[in-house]
């Protein structure tokens, strides 16, 4: 079986499965109880679903859009039942939600022409930012690449040598400095050294403060054009990472980061913890960033790639595991 086969098998779907069990069980509940003993879908049914939808955390904007399009699909078909409700409330939750379902990301693979491939990883404190990178790191290892991390998160002690630690788990070098260190000069090291390594990735951590929206656009501005100056092009991806059990909050980060610099996709971690997952269908919805991959664990195995269907199809799943 392929290293592709292998990422999204039977163990990755119960562990999808299991990761949204809190969420799940909240979810289906609310809906449950928002189309008990009704045999059609009427206005309150649809008032019903919207509250269920606004208590799962999806959000006001993505639950009128979803409430919006099932409206639609009622006064088109005229009479459509409850038990049809659930097929077509999946189908547009599905259609809201992008995900960036392609064999590169899938097999861990990187474009052609695009080597040492540049991810720059931002996001808040507390995230699961570091984590997520030696999750990565890792994955990018399993699938045969070589892999060089930059610790360019220089105002925290613990992020350094917790990347440090993540680096010497997975058996990939990583550049740093001392705490204190210009932040670009971190990352223009790391672009550096991968390119005389040849390396086929290039990991790069950044602080996660948002005390300062002008600050942190400064920073990111400056990482990019330092980055620039070794591969022109680069960074070619800018990776946010944003908690899931936060929910609405993770909302703000987002709207913070995407106005500071080009965010092209985004991780979800801590999903397995927490009930608001419906988060990621708001984020999702507003901001038409793919999601590339959802964190369900603190192994490093525990990085699952987001596959809209898969998720939905998790969602709302009545087994228990």
């Amino acid at each position: 079986m392929s290293f592709l086969g292998k990422l999204f098998g039977r163990k990755d779907k119960e562990s999808l499965d299991e990761g949204l069990k809190k969420t799940k069980e909240g979810f289906l509940s609310k809906i449950t109880k928002a189309i008990a003993g009704k045999n059609t879908v009427d206005e309150e049914v649809l008032d019903n679903l919207e509250d269920a939808l606004v208590g799962a955390d999806v959000g006001i904007d993505t639950t009128i859009a979803i409430i919006g399009r099932i409206e639609k699909r009622v006064a088109k078909d005229k009479y459509i039942n409850t038990n049809e409700l659930n097929g077509i409330l999946q189908e547009e939750i599905e259609n809201i939600l992008v995900d960036a379902s392609t064999d590169l990301h899938r097999n861990f693979d990187i474009p052609a022409g695009k080597k040492p491939y540049v991810i720059l990883v931002v996001g808040v404190n507390g995230v699961g930012k570091t984590t997520t990178i030696g999750k990565l790191a890792y994955n990018y290892k399993q699938a045969g690449r070589s892999v060089v991390l930059g610790a360019a998160d220089t105002f925290r002690a613990a992020a350094v040598d917790q990347l440090t630690i993540w680096s010497e788990l997975v058996g990939v070098p990583i550049v740093k400095q001392s705490m204190g260190s210009d932040p670009s000069a971190v990352a223009f090291d790391a672009v550096q050294s991968a390119v005389a390594k040849n390396a086929d990735v290039v990991i790069i951590d950044t602080a996660g403060r948002l005390h300062n929206k002008t600050h942190l656009m400064d920073e990111l501005g400056k990482i990019h054009r330092v980055i620039a100056k070794v591969i022109p092009d680069a960074p070619h991806e800018v990776l946010l990472i944003l908690d899931g059990s936060t929910g609405q909050n993770a909302l703000e980060q987002a709207k913070h980061f995407t106005a500071a610099t080009d965010v092209t996709a985004m991780i979800i971690t801590k999903l397995d913890g927490t009930a608001k997952g419906g988060v990621v269908l708001a984020i999702a919805n507003q901001f038409k960033i793919p999601v590339k991959y959802i964190g369900v664990g603190e192994k490093m195995t525990d990085l699952i790639v987001f596959d809209k269907h898969e998720f939905v199809d998790s969602l709302f799943s009545l087994q228990q595991k």
